[in-house]
């Protein structure tokens, strides 16, 4: 009977501390936010490649929880709003930051 509860204590642990493992803080996303960050800085790089003045491999993207902060560079500082705009756009996007530089 012992070895039973001592069994059944330590399943009790492991599944909360697996559940622990799985939430966000204000420094990590969750596991679902990390797939909804990933699925938001796909369409935001897929709407800036489609945009035919903006070049995809010159603007980073990166996104968590929800704000989008794009990088890199541009030809021109009209571009800048351009791909702002696009990314704001995009389904999940709370915020979008800028730190694009014009070359």
């Amino acid at each position: 009977m012992k070895t039973r509860n001592v069994y059944a204590l330590f399943l009790i642990s492991l599944l909360s501390l697996v559940l622990l493992g799985c939430g966000a803080t204000t420094t990590r996303a969750s596991t679902g936010e990390y797939i909804d960050d990933t699925v938001i800085t796909t369409k935001v790089k897929a709407a800036i490649f489609n945009h035919e003045s903006l070049k995809v491999n010159e603007i980073s993207v990166e996104t968590f929880k929800g704000e989008v902060q794009l990088g890199g560079f541009v030809s021109s500082a009209a571009q800048i709003p351009i791909a702002m705009r696009l990314a704001r756009e995009v389904n999940g996007v709370i915020a979008v930051k800028n730190n694009m530089q014009v070359k």
